[in-house]
């Protein structure tokens, strides 16, 4: 076993050292703490001189990117009192805050800002073997107390607590005992990772092992063979893939000579790519990107640049690049006057903060296609004057430059709208237009327009608007207009023309005509948004909405919820991109009722058959004193109302470190078009309500049928940190 730390690098070993840094919440709020890497070269610790024994850590897996400079708002805003070239942030996984670092000097911050991209790119870097081997090396650093390199059973039983095992102390000791072969009463560096092994050896993974391997031992190429056909489902080429796993996963070198299978190769192949519940290609951007946008979901947020709720909270760019790393695909900008003739973002007749317009248009510039190269939609609610609606549009115009989209493509009027393929690097700006596509050079320089949707439900807004020429020009295919009727629109609107609907408003039509609400948004355009009366930032369910084809979506991203995984779910396959083709069924003008889906052509009900086999290594959630997690497994079915359910498993008392199910949920479903499959943990509690421990989310249809799978958790924790916890599903059926 061996430290991870980079003994001959000098920026390592300085980062070993440590540091005086000043950690920066704000202008007013600059605080120095000692910083300093671990000695498992993953794991950053710092604090205050005045804390005493207390301090905080975070691991270098957890950061996403170092960014130089003044590149925060925070930084920015004490650019007078420290230059660029102290200054650096780390950027955070998930939903975790930014950490902004200002260094005693230059050549200080360049060691930390070169030493901590080492490491992420390390991390990166990591193979099976090498992961298993850093996360032995984690758990003895937490286990040896006392740091003299060795572990005694009293750091053991303290270890055991850590791992969230409630293990009798006499088996504990037997292990210990096994693994102790100098028999000194410590573990040593090698004699721990035997413990180890011992401690985590899989009986759920062993079992399957033992029935595919005759000598119980090793798995021979043509009994590696057997499990991909029989449990894996796999077809022609399982003889060839046998072989490639072989080469790939196992660690031992005279088991690859001879052509086998160890069951540590066997656990490391369960738990890599190649043994997912996702059908890898159907994850990879696949699906024909040459249809009209209103063909498409699209990932789409609401009030983009709050970091909190839309009262007080947090107006920031950072919500706008977090999104945006996340395959947002349509941001929204409430724009009013501000001044020195300025626009401002925030959110209206409330207290939260104020950012330029033209700060947030450089951070779109910026990071639009940084993800995904398809069109970003920019949704404009617009309350500024005359005046500065026209520097708005100057800003557009001279930021965005030529991935503005300023005309139609190939300067014809259009039938239909354009694809996302024909639309690559281009942000088009959603917004209320002075006539159509077709009139925009005979319009007068100031236009009276009638108010949007959103606008309805604010009173204040309720007088009728002033909207620039020079602004309206810029609006091609995404032309803001009041929804009348479904019949209406099927007579008069143009292709280009888009309403917006409140979630009330939505689901009302979804449930009365959602027939009719499928149809139209065969060819046109549907955005919905949150309730005003949600304040806090919650959302609503999305998945009533994609039932009738509303491709734009719009939930709040900074709220972790069950609302934003099915987000995160739906939008994880096709490359992340933030687009994903709908159902043939809701592309064409068969009439699909989501609440009759038994009424459509080629209709065929599916059962899906799961079996919760185990988890391993499951967090804490309560971290009292002795504290053991009783986990259950939940697995939810989101799709049309026939489809909504839900089953779980029963609890298992004091063990998340390596808890064992063998238990078998069964589903009908009728649309698994439409479908997600949400598998849920959480920490039984009989007194009180259930802790949330992880989740994971999957579009039905990337499901391969037959895995046996090592799920990872994302799990969220008070911090926003995203931790790894595994379960193990076996798919058993997936059939019509």
């Amino acid at each position: 076993m061996q430290c991870f730390i980079g003994s001959g690098d000098e920026d390592l070993q300085a980062m070993k050292a440590g540091a005086m840094l000043r950690k920066v919440k704000s202008r007013s709020w600059k605080k120095q703490r000692h910083f300093r890497l671990q000695e498992d070269g993953q794991t950053i610790w710092y604090k205050s001189r005045w804390a005493g024994t207390g301090h905080s850590t975070f691991s270098v897996a957890d950061v996403d990117v170092v960014r130089e400079g003044h590149q925060s708002e925070i930084l920015l805003s004490i650019a007078d009192e420290f230059p660029a070239d102290l200054c650096f942030t780390l950027v955070f996984c998930g939903r975790r805050s930014n950490l902004d670092l200002v260094a005693e000097s230059a050549s200080e911050a360049q060691v930390w800002i070169r030493g901590v991209r080492k490491l992420i790119q390390n991390t990166k870097s990591m193979n099976d073997k090498e992961r298993l081997d850093q996360w032995i090396w984690d758990w003895f650093q937490k286990a040896d107390k006392n740091k003299d390199g060795r572990m005694n059973f009293k750091e053991v039983r303290t270890l055991l607590k850590m791992m969230n095992v409630d293990m009798n102390e006499e088996y504990a000791l037997r292990l210990f005992t096994m693994a102790d072969n100098s028999e000194s009463g410590c573990l040593e560096n090698e004699e721990f990772v035997q413990f180890y092994k011992m401690l985590t050896e899989r009986e759920d993974v062993w079992r399957v092992f033992q029935d595919y391997s005759r000598d119980g031992q090793i798995l021979t190429l043509a009994e590696l063979e057997d499990f991909l056909k029989q449990e894996q489902q796999e077809g022609e080429r399982s003889l060839e893939h046998a072989q490639e796993l072989i080469d790939r996963y196992e660690p031992s070198e005279n088991a690859k000579k001879h052509g086998a299978m160890s069951i540590d190769g066997f656990q490391m192949y369960l738990v890599s790519p190649e043994g997912a519940i996702l059908d890898p290609q159907l994850l990879a951007l696949h699906q024909d990107m040459s249809q009209p946008l209103s063909h498409y979901f699209i990932c789409s947020s609401h009030n983009t640049y709050l970091m909190d709720d839309q009262l007080r909270g947090q107006s920031s760019q950072e919500a706008y690049i977090q999104a945006l790393k996340r395959g947002c695909r349509c941001v929204e900008v409430d724009c009013w006057d501000g001044p020195n003739g300025e626009p401002v973002v925030y959110h209206g007749h409330t207290f939260t903060s104020k950012i330029l317009f033209r700060d947030v248009i450089t951070t779109l510039a910026e990071y639009a296609f940084k993800v995904s190269e398809f069109p970003v939609i920019l949704s404009l609610e617009n309350h500024c004057s005359m005046e500065q609606q026209r520097v708005m549009a100057q800003l557009l115009d001279t930021i965005l430059g030529d991935t503005l989209l300023r005309a139609p493509l190939d300067r014809l009027v259009p039938q239909e709208l354009p694809s996302p393929q024909d639309l690559k690097g281009k942000v088009l700006l959603k917004a209320k237009k002075i006539g159509g596509v077709e009139e925009s050079e005979t319009l007068t320089d100031e236009v009276t327009d009638e108010v949007s949707d959103e606008d309805e439900a604010d009173p204040k807004s309720l007088s009728k608007s002033k909207f620039s020429r020079e602004l309206s020009d810029l609006v091609v295919y995404c032309k803001s207009v009041h929804f009348h009727s479904f019949e209406y629109s099927r007579q008069h609107s143009k292709c280009y023309e888009m309403s917006s609907f409140s979630e009330s408003k939505a689901r009302k039509l979804a449930k009365d005509t959602g027939a009719e609400f499928v149809r139209h948004n065969s060819r046109q355009l549907s955005r919905v948004y949150p309730s005003g009366m949600r304040t806090d930032s919650s959302n609503y369910n999305p998945q009533e909405l994609w039932n009738v084809g509303c491709q734009i979506v719009a939930l709040n991203f900074q709220t972790a919820g069950p609302e934003m995984d099915l987000n995160d779910g739906l939008f994880s396959q096709n490359g992340c991109c933030g687009y994903v083709l709908k159902p043939d069924f809701m592309r064409n003008d068969d009439s699909f009722d989501p609440e009759r889906p038994q009424d459509r052509n080629g209709y065929t009900s599916l059962r899906l058959s799961i079996q919760v086999i185990s988890g391993q290594q499951l967090p804490k959630v309560n971290h009292k004193e002795g504290s053991i997690v009783d986990p259950l497994v939940r697995v939810e079915i989101y799709g049309v109302f026939q489809d909504q359910a839900k089953q779980e498993t029963s609890y298992i008392d004091n063990n998340g470190f390596n808890p064992l199910w063998n238990e078998t949920l069964n589903f009908i479903v009728h649309v698994p078009e439409l479908a997600l499959v949400r598998f849920v943990v959480e920490d039984y509690d009989k007194s009180s309500r259930n802790d949330f421990m992880g989740q994971f989310t999957v579009p039905f249809t990337c499901i391969q049928p037959g895995k046996i799978d090592l799920i990872i958790l994302h799990l969220r924790v008070k911090s926003g940190q995203l931790g790894k916890s595994q379960l193990q599903f076996s798919l058993n059926d997936c059939t019509k």
